[in-house]
Protein backbone atom coordinates (compact mmCIF):
# COMPACT_ATOMS: atom_id res chain seq x y z
CA UNK A 1 0.00 0.00 0.00
CA UNK A 2 3.13 2.38 0.08
CA UNK A 3 2.44 5.40 -1.92
CA UNK A 4 -1.64 4.34 -2.26
CA UNK A 5 -4.16 6.58 -1.22
CA UNK A 6 -6.34 4.80 0.80
CA UNK A 7 -9.82 5.92 1.55
CA UNK A 8 -10.97 7.42 4.64
CA UNK A 9 -12.11 4.73 7.27
CA UNK A 10 -15.40 4.47 8.34
CA UNK A 11 -16.08 5.13 11.99
CA UNK A 12 -18.34 4.19 15.35
CA UNK A 13 -18.75 5.83 18.89
CA UNK A 14 -19.36 3.63 22.08
CA UNK A 15 -18.49 4.43 25.18
CA UNK A 16 -16.10 1.98 26.15
CA UNK A 17 -14.22 -0.64 23.16
CA UNK A 18 -13.25 -3.73 24.37
CA UNK A 19 -10.13 -5.36 22.51
CA UNK A 20 -10.44 -9.07 23.10
CA UNK A 21 -13.14 -11.58 23.62
CA UNK A 22 -11.98 -13.59 25.82
CA UNK A 23 -12.78 -14.32 30.07
CA UNK A 24 -11.25 -10.79 30.92
CA UNK A 25 -12.81 -8.80 28.02
CA UNK A 26 -16.23 -10.24 28.08
CA UNK A 27 -16.33 -10.31 31.53
CA UNK A 28 -15.65 -6.21 31.87
CA UNK A 29 -18.52 -6.03 29.39
CA UNK A 30 -21.07 -8.04 30.83
CA UNK A 31 -20.19 -6.06 34.34
CA UNK A 32 -20.59 -2.99 32.44
CA UNK A 33 -24.11 -3.97 31.33
CA UNK A 34 -25.23 -5.74 34.62
CA UNK A 35 -24.04 -2.30 36.24
CA UNK A 36 -26.07 0.08 33.50
CA UNK A 37 -29.26 -1.64 34.07
CA UNK A 38 -28.93 -1.52 38.33
CA UNK A 39 -28.95 2.39 37.37
CA UNK A 40 -30.92 2.57 34.76
CA UNK A 41 -28.12 4.01 32.69
CA UNK A 42 -27.67 3.09 28.95
CA UNK A 43 -23.97 2.02 28.44
CA UNK A 44 -23.03 1.16 24.62
CA UNK A 45 -19.95 -1.57 24.90
CA UNK A 46 -18.14 -2.96 21.72
CA UNK A 47 -15.88 -5.92 21.85
CA UNK A 48 -13.71 -6.88 18.69
CA UNK A 49 -12.52 -10.59 18.52
CA UNK A 50 -9.16 -11.38 16.06
CA UNK A 51 -10.43 -14.97 16.11
CA UNK A 52 -13.16 -16.27 13.67
CA UNK A 53 -15.65 -16.72 16.34
CA UNK A 54 -15.55 -16.08 19.75
CA UNK A 55 -13.51 -18.87 21.73
CA UNK A 56 -11.29 -19.68 18.32
CA UNK A 57 -8.43 -18.38 19.86
CA UNK A 58 -8.58 -18.80 23.74
CA UNK A 59 -6.86 -22.29 25.03
CA UNK A 60 -6.00 -23.15 28.47
CA UNK A 61 -5.32 -26.22 30.57
CA UNK A 62 -7.89 -25.63 31.89
CA UNK A 63 -8.75 -26.06 35.59
CA UNK A 64 -11.28 -23.47 36.63
CA UNK A 65 -11.45 -21.58 39.85
CA UNK A 66 -15.18 -20.47 39.52
CA UNK A 67 -14.72 -17.62 41.80
CA UNK A 68 -15.19 -15.11 39.32
CA UNK A 69 -18.04 -16.90 37.30
CA UNK A 70 -19.69 -16.97 40.46
CA UNK A 71 -19.54 -13.21 40.72
CA UNK A 72 -20.14 -12.60 38.05
CA UNK A 73 -22.93 -14.93 36.99
CA UNK A 74 -24.02 -16.03 40.52
CA UNK A 75 -26.27 -18.94 38.93
CA UNK A 76 -24.38 -20.04 36.27
CA UNK A 77 -24.17 -23.54 37.46
CA UNK A 78 -28.24 -23.85 36.84
CA UNK A 79 -27.61 -22.75 32.99
CA UNK A 80 -28.40 -25.35 30.96
CA UNK A 81 -25.40 -24.37 28.79
CA UNK A 82 -23.24 -24.35 31.38
CA UNK A 83 -19.50 -24.40 29.97
CA UNK A 84 -18.24 -26.47 33.19
CA UNK A 85 -19.92 -29.99 34.38
CA UNK A 86 -16.65 -31.92 36.28
CA UNK A 87 -15.28 -31.04 39.09
CA UNK A 88 -12.39 -32.40 40.54
CA UNK A 89 -12.28 -35.04 42.62
CA UNK A 90 -8.33 -35.95 43.27
CA UNK A 91 -5.14 -34.05 43.41
CA UNK A 92 -1.90 -35.52 42.18
CA UNK A 93 1.35 -34.05 41.94
CA UNK A 94 4.54 -36.25 40.67
CA UNK A 95 8.44 -35.33 40.60
CA UNK A 96 9.91 -37.59 37.40
CA UNK A 97 12.50 -39.11 36.75
CA UNK A 98 14.07 -40.13 33.65
CA UNK A 99 12.57 -44.18 34.46
CA UNK A 100 10.38 -43.45 37.50
CA UNK A 101 9.25 -40.95 40.16
CA UNK A 102 7.61 -40.54 43.14
CA UNK A 103 3.68 -38.71 44.59
CA UNK A 104 4.17 -35.63 46.71
CA UNK A 105 2.10 -36.12 49.47
CA UNK A 106 -0.63 -33.27 48.91
CA UNK A 107 -0.84 -32.77 52.83
CA UNK A 108 3.02 -31.24 52.42
CA UNK A 109 1.82 -28.49 49.98
CA UNK A 110 0.45 -25.24 50.72
CA UNK A 111 -3.93 -25.26 50.72
CA UNK A 112 -3.76 -22.54 48.04
CA UNK A 113 -2.64 -25.52 45.60
CA UNK A 114 -5.75 -27.59 46.46
CA UNK A 115 -7.86 -27.87 43.38
CA UNK A 116 -10.82 -28.68 45.77
CA UNK A 117 -14.07 -26.96 44.77
CA UNK A 118 -12.38 -26.13 40.86
CA UNK A 119 -13.80 -27.50 37.53
CA UNK A 120 -12.07 -29.21 34.50
CA UNK A 121 -13.16 -27.89 31.14
CA UNK A 122 -12.37 -26.11 28.01
CA UNK A 123 -12.01 -22.30 28.36
CA UNK A 124 -12.86 -21.53 24.87
CA UNK A 125 -16.16 -23.03 25.86
CA UNK A 126 -16.18 -20.67 29.16
CA UNK A 127 -15.94 -17.26 26.48
CA UNK A 128 -18.52 -18.90 23.86
CA UNK A 129 -20.50 -18.85 27.30
CA UNK A 130 -19.60 -15.67 28.84
CA UNK A 131 -20.29 -13.96 24.85
CA UNK A 132 -24.13 -15.52 24.45
CA UNK A 133 -24.30 -13.69 28.20
CA UNK A 134 -23.07 -10.41 26.78
CA UNK A 135 -25.01 -10.55 23.93
CA UNK A 136 -28.28 -10.75 25.68
CA UNK A 137 -27.28 -7.94 27.82
CA UNK A 138 -26.91 -5.69 24.42
CA UNK A 139 -23.04 -5.78 23.88
CA UNK A 140 -22.08 -5.72 20.08
CA UNK A 141 -19.54 -8.47 19.74
CA UNK A 142 -17.55 -8.32 16.17
CA UNK A 143 -15.36 -11.58 15.96
CA UNK A 144 -13.23 -11.79 13.01
CA UNK A 145 -11.76 -8.38 13.59
CA UNK A 146 -8.27 -7.84 14.97
CA UNK A 147 -8.07 -4.35 16.91
CA UNK A 148 -4.85 -3.60 14.56
CA UNK A 149 -3.61 -0.27 15.72
CA UNK A 150 -4.34 1.95 18.66
CA UNK A 151 -5.88 5.52 17.76
CA UNK A 152 -4.47 8.73 19.60
CA UNK A 153 -5.11 11.91 19.48
CA UNK A 154 -3.35 14.76 21.99
CA UNK A 155 -1.51 11.95 23.59
CA UNK A 156 -4.70 9.82 25.20
CA UNK A 157 -6.42 6.54 22.98
CA UNK A 158 -9.29 7.42 21.95
CA UNK A 159 -10.23 3.75 20.29
CA UNK A 160 -9.16 1.35 17.78
CA UNK A 161 -9.05 0.74 14.04
CA UNK A 162 -9.75 -3.12 13.05
CA UNK A 163 -7.10 -4.09 10.26
CA UNK A 164 -7.60 -3.60 6.79
CA UNK A 165 -8.39 -6.85 4.37
CA UNK A 166 -7.49 -7.37 0.74
CA UNK A 167 -4.04 -6.46 1.01
CA UNK A 168 -1.77 -8.53 -1.21
CA UNK A 169 1.72 -10.24 0.41
CA UNK A 170 3.75 -7.00 -0.95
CA UNK A 171 1.27 -4.92 0.30
CA UNK A 172 -0.69 -3.95 -3.00
CA UNK A 173 -4.22 -3.59 -2.14
CA UNK A 174 -6.28 -6.61 -4.02
CA UNK A 175 -10.06 -6.44 -5.55
CA UNK A 176 -11.83 -7.48 -2.51
CA UNK A 177 -9.93 -4.60 -0.29
CA UNK A 178 -11.83 -3.26 2.52
CA UNK A 179 -10.84 -0.66 4.55
CA UNK A 180 -10.35 -1.20 8.36
CA UNK A 181 -13.16 0.92 10.69
CA UNK A 182 -12.64 3.24 13.52
CA UNK A 183 -14.17 2.34 16.96
CA UNK A 184 -13.84 5.42 19.49
CA UNK A 185 -14.56 5.17 22.72
CA UNK A 186 -14.16 7.31 25.64
CA UNK A 187 -12.52 4.58 27.52
CA UNK A 188 -10.89 1.53 25.50
CA UNK A 189 -10.25 -1.54 27.11
CA UNK A 190 -7.13 -3.91 26.45
CA UNK A 191 -7.82 -7.11 26.73
CA UNK A 192 -5.82 -8.91 24.08
CA UNK A 193 -4.36 -11.57 26.60
CA UNK A 194 -0.28 -12.93 26.27
CA UNK A 195 2.10 -10.27 25.09
CA UNK A 196 -1.22 -8.68 22.78
CA UNK A 197 0.13 -6.51 20.61
CA UNK A 198 -1.44 -2.97 21.24
CA UNK A 199 -0.95 -3.71 24.87
CA UNK A 200 3.16 -3.84 23.53
CA UNK A 201 2.62 -0.95 22.29
CA UNK A 202 0.32 0.87 25.14
CA UNK A 203 3.08 0.12 27.94
CA UNK A 204 5.83 1.30 25.74
CA UNK A 205 4.22 3.86 24.60
CA UNK A 206 2.89 5.65 28.34
CA UNK A 207 5.44 3.51 30.19
CA UNK A 208 3.78 1.36 31.86
CA UNK A 209 6.12 -0.56 33.45
CA UNK A 210 8.70 1.73 34.71
CA UNK A 211 8.19 0.73 38.44
CA UNK A 212 7.14 -2.64 37.89
CA UNK A 213 10.09 -5.93 37.24
CA UNK A 214 9.98 -7.32 33.46
CA UNK A 215 7.38 -9.51 32.78
CA UNK A 216 8.26 -13.18 32.60
CA UNK A 217 6.87 -15.83 29.92
CA UNK A 218 6.13 -19.28 29.32
CA UNK A 219 5.00 -21.33 26.77
CA UNK A 220 1.97 -23.73 27.03
CA UNK A 221 1.59 -26.59 24.46
CA UNK A 222 -1.03 -28.78 24.42
CA UNK A 223 -3.48 -32.02 23.53
CA UNK A 224 -7.13 -33.43 23.68
CA UNK A 225 -7.45 -37.27 23.89
CA UNK A 226 -10.79 -39.39 23.78
CA UNK A 227 -8.88 -42.53 26.04
CA UNK A 228 -10.38 -45.69 26.58
CA UNK A 229 -12.82 -46.18 30.15
CA UNK A 230 -10.59 -47.90 31.48
CA UNK A 231 -8.17 -45.59 31.50
CA UNK A 232 -10.67 -42.85 32.39
CA UNK A 233 -10.95 -41.60 35.96
CA UNK A 234 -13.20 -38.46 36.18
CA UNK A 235 -12.50 -35.84 37.71
CA UNK A 236 -8.53 -36.09 38.37
CA UNK A 237 -5.88 -33.48 38.22
CA UNK A 238 -2.35 -34.24 38.24
CA UNK A 239 0.76 -32.29 37.63
CA UNK A 240 4.36 -32.95 37.43
CA UNK A 241 7.81 -31.45 37.40
CA UNK A 242 11.01 -32.40 37.00
CA UNK A 243 12.10 -34.76 33.55
CA UNK A 244 12.14 -34.40 30.97
CA UNK A 245 13.45 -31.01 31.56
CA UNK A 246 16.98 -29.93 32.78
CA UNK A 247 17.04 -28.79 36.16
CA UNK A 248 17.93 -25.42 35.33
CA UNK A 249 14.94 -25.31 32.89
CA UNK A 250 11.76 -25.17 34.91
CA UNK A 251 8.20 -26.23 33.80
CA UNK A 252 5.96 -29.07 34.07
CA UNK A 253 3.14 -31.05 32.78
CA UNK A 254 -0.73 -31.29 33.82
CA UNK A 255 -3.31 -34.06 32.94
CA UNK A 256 -6.80 -33.70 33.39
CA UNK A 257 -9.43 -36.45 33.31
CA UNK A 258 -13.15 -34.50 32.17
CA UNK A 259 -16.01 -35.11 30.90
CA UNK A 260 -16.62 -37.87 28.82
CA UNK A 261 -13.36 -39.95 28.83
CA UNK A 262 -11.74 -36.80 27.84
CA UNK A 263 -8.00 -36.10 28.51
CA UNK A 264 -6.08 -32.56 28.84
CA UNK A 265 -2.45 -32.56 28.42
CA UNK A 266 0.05 -30.59 28.37
CA UNK A 267 3.24 -29.06 29.21
CA UNK A 268 4.69 -25.94 30.14
CA UNK A 269 8.32 -24.37 29.23
CA UNK A 270 9.55 -21.32 31.44
CA UNK A 271 10.67 -18.87 28.67
CA UNK A 272 13.87 -18.41 30.27
CA UNK A 273 15.68 -21.36 29.37
CA UNK A 274 19.30 -21.29 28.58
CA UNK A 275 19.56 -23.99 25.63
CA UNK A 276 19.28 -22.65 22.70
CA UNK A 277 18.31 -26.15 21.33
CA UNK A 278 15.72 -26.90 23.89
CA UNK A 279 12.20 -27.13 22.10
CA UNK A 280 9.38 -26.92 23.93
CA UNK A 281 7.20 -28.69 21.64
CA UNK A 282 9.32 -31.60 21.72
CA UNK A 283 10.06 -31.63 25.19
CA UNK A 284 6.12 -32.34 25.58
CA UNK A 285 6.05 -35.30 23.22
CA UNK A 286 8.52 -36.89 25.70
CA UNK A 287 6.87 -36.47 28.88
CA UNK A 288 3.93 -38.22 27.74
CA UNK A 289 6.09 -41.70 27.01
CA UNK A 290 7.27 -41.46 31.01
CA UNK A 291 5.54 -45.02 32.41
CA UNK A 292 4.06 -43.06 35.10
CA UNK A 293 1.95 -41.16 32.04
CA UNK A 294 2.06 -43.08 28.88
CA UNK A 295 -0.54 -45.64 30.32
CA UNK A 296 -3.12 -43.24 30.13
CA UNK A 297 -3.03 -43.18 26.42
CA UNK A 298 -3.10 -46.19 25.52
CA UNK A 299 -5.34 -47.22 22.58
CA UNK A 300 -6.39 -43.38 22.70
CA UNK A 301 -6.76 -40.64 20.27
CA UNK A 302 -5.24 -37.60 19.41
CA UNK A 303 -8.06 -34.96 18.98
CA UNK A 304 -6.64 -31.15 19.35
CA UNK A 305 -3.78 -29.52 19.58
CA UNK A 306 -2.88 -25.68 20.48
CA UNK A 307 -0.19 -23.49 22.20
CA UNK A 308 0.22 -20.34 23.59
CA UNK A 309 2.12 -17.70 25.99
CA UNK A 310 1.46 -17.60 29.42
CA UNK A 311 2.48 -14.40 31.60
CA UNK A 312 4.36 -15.70 34.47
CA UNK A 313 6.03 -12.73 36.14
CA UNK A 314 3.32 -12.24 38.28
CA UNK A 315 2.95 -9.21 41.22
CA UNK A 316 5.84 -7.88 40.58
CA UNK A 317 5.14 -7.61 36.95
CA UNK A 318 2.33 -6.00 36.62
CA UNK A 319 2.75 -3.12 34.99
CA UNK A 320 0.46 0.47 35.52
CA UNK A 321 -2.88 -0.71 34.64
CA UNK A 322 -4.34 3.09 33.75
CA UNK A 323 -3.29 5.23 30.59
CA UNK A 324 -4.92 8.41 29.47
CA UNK A 325 -8.06 6.85 27.59
CA UNK A 326 -8.24 3.17 28.79
CA UNK A 327 -7.14 -0.16 31.10
CA UNK A 328 -5.49 -3.55 30.89
CA UNK A 329 -7.52 -6.41 32.09
CA UNK A 330 -6.56 -10.03 32.49
CA UNK A 331 -3.54 -11.38 30.65
CA UNK A 332 -2.74 -8.37 29.17
CA UNK A 333 -1.77 -7.58 32.89
CA UNK A 334 -0.59 -10.38 33.83
CA UNK A 335 -3.00 -11.84 36.38
CA UNK A 336 -1.81 -15.46 36.24
CA UNK A 337 -0.87 -17.42 39.86
CA UNK A 338 1.99 -19.24 38.19
CA UNK A 339 2.10 -22.04 40.85
CA UNK A 340 -1.52 -23.14 40.65
CA UNK A 341 -1.28 -22.73 36.66
CA UNK A 342 -4.49 -20.53 36.72
CA UNK A 343 -5.38 -16.83 35.33
CA UNK A 344 -8.64 -17.28 34.15
CA UNK A 345 -10.22 -16.50 37.41
CA UNK A 346 -8.13 -13.45 37.56
CA UNK A 347 -9.11 -12.41 34.09
CA UNK A 348 -12.87 -12.11 35.14
CA UNK A 349 -12.18 -10.88 38.29
CA UNK A 350 -10.17 -8.22 37.12
CA UNK A 351 -12.70 -7.39 33.99
CA UNK A 352 -15.06 -6.97 37.17
CA UNK A 353 -13.21 -4.63 38.83
CA UNK A 354 -12.42 -2.52 36.00
CA UNK A 355 -16.19 -2.06 35.10
CA UNK A 356 -17.08 -1.72 38.51
CA UNK A 357 -14.45 1.65 38.33
CA UNK A 358 -15.15 2.76 34.87
CA UNK A 359 -19.35 2.75 35.24
CA UNK A 360 -18.94 6.00 37.92
CA UNK A 361 -16.76 7.56 35.74
CA UNK A 362 -19.12 7.03 32.65
CA UNK A 363 -21.69 8.18 35.03
CA UNK A 364 -19.92 11.38 35.76
CA UNK A 365 -19.77 12.10 31.66
CA UNK A 366 -15.73 11.63 31.73
CA UNK A 367 -13.98 10.53 29.28
CA UNK A 368 -10.01 9.55 27.89
CA UNK A 369 -8.88 9.85 31.77
CA UNK A 370 -7.28 7.65 33.46
CA UNK A 371 -9.13 6.08 35.49
CA UNK A 372 -6.60 6.00 38.85
CA UNK A 373 -9.01 3.98 41.29
CA UNK A 374 -8.80 1.34 39.10
CA UNK A 375 -5.78 1.42 39.55
CA UNK A 376 -5.10 2.07 43.49
CA UNK A 377 -8.03 -1.19 43.58
CA UNK A 378 -6.30 -4.20 42.69
CA UNK A 379 -3.84 -5.28 44.93
CA UNK A 380 -6.17 -5.26 48.05
CA UNK A 381 -8.72 -7.32 46.13
CA UNK A 382 -8.97 -11.30 45.82
CA UNK A 383 -6.58 -10.79 42.50
CA UNK A 384 -3.72 -8.88 44.71
CA UNK A 385 -4.09 -11.73 47.88
CA UNK A 386 -3.80 -14.45 45.31
CA UNK A 387 -0.46 -13.30 43.65
CA UNK A 388 1.28 -11.88 46.61
CA UNK A 389 1.21 -15.03 48.38
CA UNK A 390 3.27 -16.90 45.30
CA UNK A 391 5.42 -13.88 44.18
CA UNK A 392 8.52 -15.47 45.29
CA UNK A 393 8.04 -19.18 43.43
CA UNK A 394 8.78 -18.14 39.81
CA UNK A 395 12.14 -16.19 40.94
CA UNK A 396 13.07 -18.93 43.25
CA UNK A 397 12.56 -21.77 40.54
CA UNK A 398 14.42 -19.30 38.23
CA UNK A 399 17.50 -19.31 40.62
CA UNK A 400 17.89 -22.22 41.85
CA UNK A 401 16.82 -24.68 39.72
CA UNK A 402 13.60 -27.08 39.92
CA UNK A 403 15.30 -29.51 42.87
CA UNK A 404 16.01 -26.50 45.53
CA UNK A 405 13.77 -23.75 43.93
CA UNK A 406 10.52 -25.92 44.21
CA UNK A 407 11.62 -26.98 47.96
CA UNK A 408 11.73 -23.11 48.77
CA UNK A 409 9.03 -22.21 46.94
CA UNK A 410 6.46 -24.29 48.71
CA UNK A 411 8.39 -22.73 51.73
CA UNK A 412 7.72 -19.35 51.08
CA UNK A 413 4.21 -20.41 50.15
CA UNK A 414 3.63 -21.67 53.57
CA UNK A 415 5.27 -18.62 55.47
CA UNK A 416 3.06 -16.20 53.23
CA UNK A 417 -0.17 -18.44 54.37
CA UNK A 418 0.63 -18.84 57.84
CA UNK A 419 2.52 -15.74 58.99
CA UNK A 420 1.43 -13.50 56.26
CA UNK A 421 5.29 -12.52 55.29
CA UNK A 422 8.39 -14.25 54.18
CA UNK A 423 11.49 -14.04 55.22
CA UNK A 424 12.39 -13.51 51.40
CA UNK A 425 10.38 -10.60 50.99
CA UNK A 426 9.59 -9.85 47.44
CA UNK A 427 12.27 -11.56 44.95
CA UNK A 428 13.50 -9.95 41.40
CA UNK A 429 13.17 -11.60 38.38
CA UNK A 430 16.51 -11.37 37.09
CA UNK A 431 17.09 -11.16 33.06
CA UNK A 432 14.04 -10.83 30.53
CA UNK A 433 13.50 -14.05 28.80
CA UNK A 434 14.91 -13.28 25.66
CA UNK A 435 18.40 -12.50 27.36
CA UNK A 436 18.65 -15.76 28.93
CA UNK A 437 19.81 -17.96 25.47
CA UNK A 438 23.64 -19.23 25.76
CA UNK A 439 25.76 -19.16 22.49
CA UNK A 440 25.24 -22.66 20.64
CA UNK A 441 29.25 -23.42 21.36
CA UNK A 442 28.66 -23.13 24.83
CA UNK A 443 26.02 -25.70 25.21
CA UNK A 444 25.63 -29.68 24.80
CA UNK A 445 22.64 -29.62 21.91
CA UNK A 446 19.62 -31.79 22.71
CA UNK A 447 18.64 -34.61 20.10
CA UNK A 448 15.17 -35.52 20.58
CA UNK A 449 14.10 -39.03 19.52
CA UNK A 450 11.91 -39.06 16.34
CA UNK A 451 8.07 -39.26 16.94
CA UNK A 452 6.28 -42.49 16.50
CA UNK A 453 2.98 -41.21 15.07
CA UNK A 454 0.93 -42.96 18.11
CA UNK A 455 1.87 -41.26 21.24
CA UNK A 456 4.34 -38.75 20.13
CA UNK A 457 3.85 -36.58 16.89
CA UNK A 458 5.27 -33.97 14.72
CA UNK A 459 4.65 -30.17 14.64
CA UNK A 460 2.99 -30.65 10.98
CA UNK A 461 0.48 -33.19 11.60
CA UNK A 462 -0.12 -31.00 15.11
CA UNK A 463 -0.78 -27.85 13.43
CA UNK A 464 -3.55 -29.62 11.31
CA UNK A 465 -5.51 -30.43 14.64
CA UNK A 466 -5.44 -27.07 15.35
CA UNK A 467 -7.66 -26.06 12.54
CA UNK A 468 -5.28 -22.97 11.52
CA UNK A 469 -5.62 -20.99 8.62
CA UNK A 470 -4.34 -17.69 7.12
CA UNK A 471 -5.30 -16.25 3.96
CA UNK A 472 -1.72 -16.53 2.00
CA UNK A 473 -1.89 -13.61 0.21
CA UNK A 474 -1.32 -11.33 2.79
CA UNK A 475 1.63 -9.45 4.34
CA UNK A 476 3.93 -11.46 6.55
CA UNK A 477 2.28 -10.72 10.35
CA UNK A 478 6.00 -11.73 11.82
CA UNK A 479 8.11 -8.76 10.57
CA UNK A 480 11.21 -9.44 11.08
CA UNK A 481 13.33 -6.06 11.63
CA UNK A 482 16.50 -6.62 10.57
CA UNK A 483 17.23 -9.63 8.88
CA UNK A 484 21.06 -9.14 8.26
CA UNK A 485 20.71 -9.68 12.40
CA UNK A 486 18.85 -12.69 12.44
CA UNK A 487 21.32 -14.51 10.21
CA UNK A 488 24.44 -13.10 11.85
CA UNK A 489 23.23 -13.87 15.45
CA UNK A 490 20.03 -15.85 15.40
CA UNK A 491 21.39 -18.17 13.24
CA UNK A 492 25.42 -18.13 13.65
CA UNK A 493 25.58 -17.35 17.32
CA UNK A 494 22.79 -19.01 19.16
CA UNK A 495 22.56 -21.74 16.53
CA UNK A 496 18.71 -20.52 15.40
CA UNK A 497 16.47 -21.74 17.93
CA UNK A 498 13.14 -19.76 16.58
CA UNK A 499 12.77 -23.51 14.70
CA UNK A 500 12.94 -24.86 17.76
CA UNK A 501 11.01 -22.60 20.29
CA UNK A 502 8.09 -22.42 17.74
CA UNK A 503 5.76 -24.66 18.40
CA UNK A 504 3.69 -24.58 14.99
CA UNK A 505 6.90 -25.06 12.54
CA UNK A 506 6.94 -21.41 11.15
CA UNK A 507 10.48 -20.77 11.54
CA UNK A 508 13.46 -22.52 9.47
CA UNK A 509 16.73 -21.90 8.30
CA UNK A 510 17.13 -22.89 4.92
CA UNK A 511 20.79 -24.24 4.32
CA UNK A 512 20.19 -24.12 0.38
CA UNK A 513 22.30 -21.45 -0.56
CA UNK A 514 25.52 -19.96 -0.10
CA UNK A 515 24.23 -17.68 3.02
CA UNK A 516 21.37 -20.09 4.83
CA UNK A 517 18.03 -18.45 4.22
CA UNK A 518 15.39 -17.48 7.18
CA UNK A 519 12.24 -19.26 6.00
CA UNK A 520 8.78 -18.09 7.58
CA UNK A 521 5.74 -20.43 7.62
CA UNK A 522 3.51 -17.72 8.81
CA UNK A 523 0.01 -19.91 7.60
CA UNK A 524 1.43 -22.24 10.37
CA UNK A 525 1.24 -19.49 13.14
CA UNK A 526 -1.06 -20.63 16.36
CA UNK A 527 -0.77 -16.99 17.36
CA UNK A 528 1.42 -18.02 20.90
CA UNK A 529 4.05 -15.18 20.61
CA UNK A 530 6.45 -16.95 21.92
CA UNK A 531 9.14 -15.94 18.92
CA UNK A 532 8.10 -12.32 19.83
CA UNK A 533 9.25 -13.00 23.64
CA UNK A 534 12.07 -15.22 23.26
CA UNK A 535 14.39 -13.90 20.06
CA UNK A 536 17.85 -13.14 21.27
CA UNK A 537 17.62 -9.81 19.44
CA UNK A 538 13.64 -9.00 20.01
CA UNK A 539 13.88 -8.80 16.05
CA UNK A 540 10.70 -10.59 15.75
CA UNK A 541 7.24 -8.51 15.91
CA UNK A 542 4.20 -10.22 15.92
CA UNK A 543 1.16 -8.14 14.80
CA UNK A 544 -2.32 -9.02 14.15
CA UNK A 545 -2.87 -10.89 10.66
CA UNK A 546 -5.87 -10.52 8.52
CA UNK A 547 -9.20 -11.38 10.65
CA UNK A 548 -9.93 -14.34 11.21
CA UNK A 549 -6.53 -16.08 10.61
CA UNK A 550 -5.18 -18.15 13.00
CA UNK A 551 -6.44 -21.18 14.93
CA UNK A 552 -9.73 -22.14 15.24
CA UNK A 553 -9.80 -24.48 18.57
CA UNK A 554 -12.68 -26.52 19.27
CA UNK A 555 -13.02 -27.32 22.84
CA UNK A 556 -9.64 -26.38 24.18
Amino acid sequence: MAGEALPPRESMDFDVVIAGGGPAGLATAIRLKQLAAESGAEISVVVVEKGSEIGAHVLSGAVVDPIGLDRLLPDWRADSERPLTTEVTKDEFLFLGPAGGVKIPTLTLPRLMSNHGNFIGSLGDVARFLGRQAEALGVEIYPGFPAAEILMEDGKVRGIATGDMGVGRSGETKGDFTRGMELRGRYTILAEGARGSLTKQAIARFGLNQNSDHQKYGLGVKEVWQVRPERFRKGLVQHSMGWPLPNKAGGGSWLYHYDDNLVSVGFVTHLNYENPTLSPFDEFQRVKTHPMIRDTFEGAKRIGYGARAIMEGGWQSVPRLVFPGGCLVGDSAGFVNVPRIKGSHNAILSGMLCAEHLAPALAEGRAHDEIESYEESWRGSDIGYDLYRVRNVKPLWSRYGTLVGIGLGGIDMWMTELLGSSVFGTLSHGKADFETLKPLSEVKPITYPRPDGVLTFDRLSSVFLSNTNHEEDQPVHLKVADMELQRRSEHDVFGGPSAQYCPAGVYEWLEDGKEPRFQINAQNCVHCKTCDIKDPNQNITWVTPEGGGGPNYVGM
